[in-house]
């Protein structure tokens, strides 16, 4: 009997994937703002694209998860500066003037915020 690692080592670099992706999304906020997340876009759609058109599943299904992660950072890139806003994240000195525009009790989910 032969055994198959990929599924195993496709779900050990999907957790390395995303547990790249959430220090990156702080680093990219810290340093950035929310300026490139249309790097965010661009990368995942290239990612899911390509996922498109590689033949080996393995490949193809890890180009999927990278390209959803950098999708998914997008969301989290916007809700980081918000975070950052109620001082739940270190805050760059440089930036400080630009997060003076957010309302501290504003909810990190603007779908939220009605149902309050």
């Amino acid at each position: 009997m032969e055994l198959n690692f990929e599924g195993i080592l496709l779900a050990v670099c999907t957790f390395l994937i995303i547990g790249l992706c959430h220090p990156l999304v702080i680093k990219t906020e810290y340093y950035f703002g929310t300026k490139p997340w249309w790097i965010w876009l661009v990368s995942g759609v290239v990612c899911c694209a390509g996922a498109l058109f590689v033949e080996s599943i393995f490949w193809s299904a890890l180009l999927g998860v990278s390209g959803a992660s950098f999708l998914w950072g997008i969301g989290e890139l916007l809700a980081q500066e918000k975070r950052v806003a109620k001082g739940w994240f270190p805050m760059n000195p440089k930036r400080k003037e630009y997060y003076k525009k957010f309302d501290k009790d504003e909810s990190l989910c603007p779908v939220c915020k009605n149902e309050q």
